[in-house]
């Protein structure tokens, strides 16, 4: 953190520690350096993307002073925009499906969101949203975008989304690593923290490889059998095509159980004191099974995109 006092909350957006999972890794060869994005202000990786959306339509003209903006989103883009709106002064609207963990529709009011919850499709469960949930609340957000005439920040289509992680994230694990990183490993939501990251690695290193992870039971980008669409690992395992992805970037696709990504979490807080929710344990967990294989020996990269307190309503650390 810059020693100095910061002239808004904004400027303590990024510049997130990278940790060595020391611990986790013991008897392994190889090593997992993880950036820790609940150091941001919003507890999540989403509030770079929240802040470059915002800024990148200020200085192009497309979000206009007053204006209204709203996304979809699972929570964690939501608290990042609520944040970057509630110090540039724009009303803010979220809609959010009601399969995702409360917490976040709380932390996004309290900044002063107004948010709009949308019920699950039928069969679905809470907690578990899929693909089917998120065309409901797309449905929704596209309505409310008319009526109220708003900016649509669209993260899986705006290049701000990847820009935030190609200028800031990517290059500041790079920096912090001294340059030391073999691998990438990412959950995929919209899939911008993994091009972004990757983008900015390879400018650094072209021979950088880089790995997706989804749910076991969803694993629609590997082109696998999506058995149940319906998992626990929120902000992600849509079930649909992701704008952003770039075949040349992607080395391969993980798939990680529900299981598995509670039980590496769990082993994160317990082991490592680092406290992240059901995607974090995901990416440690398919850095780890890297490590015991085709990886074996290398530094591999992650993202811990959120804090454990957002999923305090769920079973992750019941």
């Amino acid at each position: 953190m810059d020693n100095k006092i910061l002239t808004s909350i904004l400027e303590a957006v990024g510049r997130t520690p990278l940790v060595n999972l020391s611990r986790i890794t013991s008897g392994v060869e190889g090593q997992i350096f993880a950036k820790i994005e609940y150091f941001n202000p919003g507890f999540g990786k989403k509030d770079r993307i929240g802040l470059q959306i915002v800024e990148d339509a200020e200085r192009d003209g497309r979000l206009r002073k007053g204006q209204t903006v709203i996304e979809l989103t699972s929570g964690s883009t939501g608290i990042g925009l609520a944040i970057a709106c509630a110090i540039k002064g724009y009303p803010f609207v979220a809609v959010m499906s009601r399969g995702n963990s409360m917490e976040r529709a709380r932390m996004m009011r309290a900044f002063g969101a107004k948010v709009v919850l949308v019920d699950q499709a039928p069969g679905s469960e809470p907690g578990q949203v899929s693909g089917e949930d998120l065309v409901l609340v797309e449905q929704e957000t596209q309505r409310l975008q008319k009526e109220l005439k708003a900016f649509r920040a669209d993260q899986f289509n705006n290049r701000s989304n990847v820009n935030a992680h190609e200028l800031h994230t990517g290059e500041e694990i790079w920096t912090q690593s001294g340059g030391t990183v073999d691998v990438f490993v990412d959950f995929a939501g919209t899939a911008g923290s993994f091009v972004g990251c990757m983008k900015a690695l390879r400018k650094h290193n072209p021979d950088i490889r880089g790995y997706v992870v989804e749910p076991a039971t969803a694993a629609y980008l590997a082109g696998k059998l999506v058995s149940n669409p319906n998992h626990k690992i929120q902000g992600g395992g849509y079930c649909m095509d992701l704008p952003f992805l770039e075949d040349e970037l992607v080395e391969d696709y993980m798939q990680v159980t529900n299981e598995e990504a509670i039980d590496t979490a769990r082993r994160l807080a317990r082991e490592e004191a680092v406290f992240g929710g059901f995607s974090s344990g995901a990416n440690v967990a398919a850095a780890l099974k890297l490590l015991k294989g085709r990886e074996r020996g290398k530094n591999i990269a992650v993202i811990i995109p959120d804090s454990g307190l957002k999923y305090m309503s769920t079973d992750l650390f019941e």
